[in-house]
C-alpha cells in the first residue's frame, strides 16, 4: 500500500498522526514521480515533431505534422504560458512561485531545443520536395514571366487587401489581431545625384532617411501559398509573404520619394484569457461576446521575429507590444505561422500524401429498417473516423422526422462551420418537436462560432441553454424521447463533422432503460444544477465521478491482494490529477498491471522500481488524432467497460459536467478491447511515455494500429 503499514496504537491522536505521515509520503512521491502538466505537454508536442522527422512518412504529411506542431505551440503559449505568467504576477506563495518559475524555465529550455529540431526538419522536407520537382521560390529568384504573373496577381487580388500603417503613428500594437503574420517594411531613401554633383554630394554625405510601415498579410483571404508559373521542370510555390515583398513598390505607389524596400516578418501571441463581469446585468450570450472582445485586447505574451530584423526595429516592436523581457521574444526565420504547412499544395503529386481511407458506413445505417428501431433491439456504436459520422446524422434526421418522437435534447461543445447536426435539430423544431440544445459558450476559440449558431437555433425555435454557471458542459450526450421507447447516445467526442474526420472517437447508441433514464437526469441536472442528483449507472462529474473511479481502482487493488485477476487497460487524453496519479501508483505497488494509451499530458512516471514498475504508458501520433476515452477494469475476471468524455485532470473531474457510461454490449466491448490492444502493439507510431520526454519508439515487429484497425473494419463490413 502507498500509505505503508503503520502500527496501530491507542489514543485519539493516532489517526491524525497517521494522516500527517500519509500526506508527507504522498508529497515525497509527487516530488520524485510527478511531471508538471505543462512540461508533459511539451513532451507530447515533441512526439508530433518526431513524427515529422520520420523518413517513411510521406513528405506532405511531414509538413502537416510540422504545421500541427507549430499551431499547438501557438495555442499553448496563448493559454498555458499566459496562465502561468498571470499566476506568477498574482498573489502566490513563495513555494508556488518557485514551482511556476521552474516550470517556465523548463518550457523555454525545451522550446529552444525543439526549435532547432523544427528548423532542421522544415529544411530537410523542403530539400526532399526539390527532388520531386517542387520548390519554394523567394522574391529574388523570379524570371520575367513569374514577375509579370505576380504584378497581375497584385492588381487582381492584393491591391486593396493590403493597407500599410506607419509604425511611428502606432502607440500600441497589442490592439491588433494576434497570431497573424505581419511585415515591418523598412523604406530606405535612395539618394539620387544629378550629373556634375558627385563631388559636392560626397562632401555633404548623409545617411539615407528611413521610414517604417506595418502591414498584415491577408493569408486568410488568399491562402498562404501562391503557385507561380513553372520553370526548369519545377512546380514553383511562393509564400504569400514573399509575393508581398516583391510587390512592395506597388504597395507604396504614390509615396513621395524613391525608396529601396526590405521587409521583416513577425507575429505575436496574446493572453487568451477572457475578462468579463460575471455579476453584470447581461445575458450569458452577451457576457461571452464581451469576453471574446476583451481577449482581442489581451496582453502579448510572446513575440516571434525574423532573425534578420535590425535591433532598432525589434526595439520599436517591443515598446509597442509592452514585451521588453527577453523571455517574451523568440528568434525565428523569415516566415512565421508555420501552421499553414498543413495546407501546402501537392502540385498534382498525390503520392506525397497518405492514401485516403474512406469512412465506412456500417450496415445498420444503410438498412431500410428504422435506425431507431434497430437501436431499441440492440446497442449500436460507431468509431469515427473509421466509421462514417453520417451514421449519427441518420439518427438525428430520423428523430427529426418520426411522428413517434416527442422531444430531443443534446449537448453541443464545438460545432462545424456548416453543421449538419444543427440543421437536423432545426428541422426537428420546425416539425413540432421540443428541441433543447445545451451549448457551451466557453469552448475555447470557438466562442464566436457557438454564439452565431446559438442565435440561429433560437430564431428557429430551439430552446438553447448556455450551460451551467461555473461548470463547463463537456459531456457528449443526446436524448430522444419517443412513444416507442426512449433512446440515448453517449460519446467521447464532439458532435462535429469536421472533428469526426480526423479525431478517433466512439459514440454508443442505446435504449437500455437504466442508461437512458440517467442521461435524461443529466439534462435535468444541467437545467437545475443545485438540486441533488444520484447516478447509479453513469459516472458524472462533478457529482461523484472521481470518487467512483478511485473506488474502481481500489477494487482492483483488493483483487490483486486476494490473488485474483487484477489489471487496468485505458485509453485517455490526459492524466494530471495528483490523487488519480497516486492511486495508480498504489495499484501498481499492489501488483495491478496497468496499460495506458495516452495522447497528451501525462504526469505519471512509469517504470520506477517499487512504485510504478507495473505501469506502461504509450503515446500514438499518426494520421488520426487519438481522442477517445476508454476504461477497462479486470474486476476479478469479469471486466467492466466504460467510455465517455472525461480525462483525468482536475478540470474534468471537478470543474466540468462530464459523463462516463458503462458498456454492456459484447460486440462493442470486443471492439474497445481490440482498439486498446492494437494501440499497445503499435511499433510504427507508438512511443513510450516515460516522464522524461525521450519518447522512444515501441520495439517489436512492424505494426501500425490505425492501419490495422481500418483493415479490420473493412473486412467486417465486407
Amino acid at each position: 500500500m502507498l500509505d505503508g503499514a503503520e502500527h496501530e496504537s491507542c489514543g485519539s491522536a493516532q489517526p491524525q498522526l497517521k494522516d500527517i505521515i500519509t500526506m508527507i509520503k504522498k508529497t515525497e512521491i509527487l516530488k520524485k514521480a510527478y511531471v508538471e502538466r505543462d512540461v508533459s505537454w511539451m513532451y507530447f508536442n515533441h512526439r508530433i515533431l518526431q513524427e515529422a522527422c520520420k523518413a517513411n512518412v510521406p513528405l506532405l504529411e511531414r509538413l502537416s505534422f510540422l504545421g500541427i506542431y507549430s499551431n499547438n505551440l501557438d495555442e499553448f503559449f496563448r493559454v498555458r504560458v499566459a496562465s502561468l505568467n498571470r499566476m506568477l504576477a498574482g498573489n502566490t506563495s513563495r513555494e508556488q512561485a518557485k514551482r511556476i518559475k521552474n516550470t517556465l524555465k523548463t518550457i523555454l529550455n525545451l522550446n529552444g531545443t525543439y526549435a532547432q529540431e523544427y528548423t532542421a526538419a522544415v529544411d530537410e522536407v523542403f530539400r526532399a520536395l526539390n527532388q520531386h520537382k517542387i520548390r519554394g521560390l523567394t522574391e529574388e529568384e523570379l524570371n520575367a514571366e513569374q514577375k509579370d504573373f505576380l504584378v497581375h496577381f497584385f492588381y487582381d487580388k492584393l491591391n486593396g487587401a493590403i493597407n500599410p500603417l506607419w509604425l511611428n503613428a502606432l502607440e500600441e500594437l497589442s490592439v491588433l489581431e494576434d497570431n497573424r503574420i505581419y511585415l515591418v517594411v523598412e523604406m530606405a531613401e535612395r539618394l539620387c545625384l544629378e550629373a556634375g554633383q558627385e563631388a559636392e554630394a560626397g562632401a555633404k554625405h548623409r545617411e539615407p532617411r528611413k521610414k517604417y510601415a506595418l502591414l498584415q498579410v491577408p493569408d486568410r483571404v488568399y491562402g498562404r501559398w501562391v503557385q507561380v508559373p513553372s520553370s526548369d521542370g519545377f512546380s514553383n510555390i511562393m509564400y504569400l509573404d514573399d509575393v508581398i515583398r516583391f510587390c512592395l513598390p506597388l504597395v507604396f505607389l504614390g509615396v513621395k520619394g524613391s525608396y529601396s524596400y526590405r521587409a521583416y516578418s513577425f507575429k505575436f501571441t496574446k493572453d487568451a484569457e477572457m475578462e468579463f463581469d460575471a455579476d453584470a446585468d447581461f445575458s450569458p450570450l452577451e457576457k461571452i461576446a464581451m469576453g471574446v472582445n476583451s481577449r482581442k485586447k489581451g496582453a502579448a505574451v510572446r513575440v516571434i521575429f525574423d532573425r534578420e530584423m535590425p535591433k532598432e526595429i525589434r526595439r520599436k516592436l517591443r515598446e509597442r507590444l509592452n514585451t521588453r523581457e527577453l523571455e517574451s521574444s523568440l528568434v525565428s526565420g523569415r516566415h512565421q505561422n508555420h501552421k499553414d504547412l498543413m495546407s501546402f499544395p501537392d502540385c498534382g503529386q498525390k503520392q506525397l500524401r497518405y492514401p485516403k481511407w474512406l469512412p465506412i458506413m456500417k450496415s445498420e445505417f444503410l438498412s431500410n429498417e428504422s435506425i431507431l428501431d434497430q437501436i431499441r433491439q440492440k446497442d449500436r456504436f460507431i468509431h469515427v473516423p473509421y466509421h462514417s459520422f453520417n451514421g449519427y446524422i441518420r439518427v438525428l434526421r430520423e428523430a427529426a422526422l418520426s411522428p413517434e418522437v416527442k422531444s430531443i435534447k443534446t449537448t453541443l461543445y464545438r460545432l462545424a462551420r456548416d453543421s449538419k447536426v444543427v440543421k437536423a435539430l432545426i428541422a426537428a423544431a420546425r416539425n413540432g418537436k421540443k428541441v433543447t440544445a445545451v451549448v457551451e459558450l466557453l469552448a475555447r476559440f470557438d466562442e464566436e462560432s457557438n454564439i452565431n449558431w446559438s442565435k440561429r437555433m433560437q430564431e428557429e425555435g430551439v430552446n438553447v441553454i448556455f450551460g451551467v454557471d461555473g461548470l463547463k458542459v463537456h459531456s457528449k450526450l443526446l436524448y430522444i424521447e419517443s412513444r416507442k421507447g426512449d433512446i440515448a447516445c453517449i460519446g467521447t467526442g464532439n458532435f462535429h463533422e469536421g472533428n469526426a474526420k480526423i479525431y478517433t472517437d466512439y459514440l454508443m447508441m442505446t435504449a437500455r432503460p437504466k442508461l437512458v433514464k440517467e442521461v435524461a437526469k443529466v439534462f435535468d441536472f444541467i437545467d437545475r444544477p443545485f438540486a441533488p442528483r444520484h447516478f447509479h449507472e453513469l459516472l458524472v462529474s462533478p457529482n461523484a465521478m472521481k470518487s467512483r473511479l478511485l473506488r474502481l481502482l481500489d477494487v482492483e487493488i483488493e483483487h490483486a491482494h486476494a490473488g485474483r485477476e487484477a489489471w487496468v487497460k485505458m485509453k485517455i487524453n490526459h492524466i494530471t490529477d495528483e490523487e488519480m496519479v497516486l492511486k495508480l501508483y498504489q495499484a501498481s505497488r499492489a501488483g495491478v498491471k496497468i496499460d495506458i494509451l495516452v495522447r497528451g499530458n501525462c504526469s505519471l512516471v512509469p517504470g520506477i522500481p517499487g512504485l510504478s514498475e507495473n505501469i506502461t504508458c504509450i503515446g500514438i501520433i499518426d494520421r488520426y488524432l487519438e481522442h477517445s476515452r476508454i476504461l477497462i477494469f479486470a474486476n476479478g475476471g469479469q471486466p467492466r467497460y466504460f467510455i465517455g468524455s472525461a480525462d483525468w485532470m482536475p478540470r474534468n473531474l471537478v470543474n466540468r459536467i462530464e459523463v462516463l457510461t458503462p458498456v454492456y454490449d459484447d460486440e462493442m466491448k470486443a471492439d474497445l478491447l481490440r482498439t486498446i490492444l492494437f494501440g499497445l502493439r503499435d511499433t510504427c507510431n507508438g512511443r513510450l511515455v516515460d516522464g522524461k520526454g525521450t519518447n522512444r519508439i515501441v520495439s517489436g515487429k512492424p505494426f501500425r494500429s490505425q492501419e490495422e484497425l481500418y483493415k479490420a473494419y473493412q473486412h467486417e463490413t465486407h
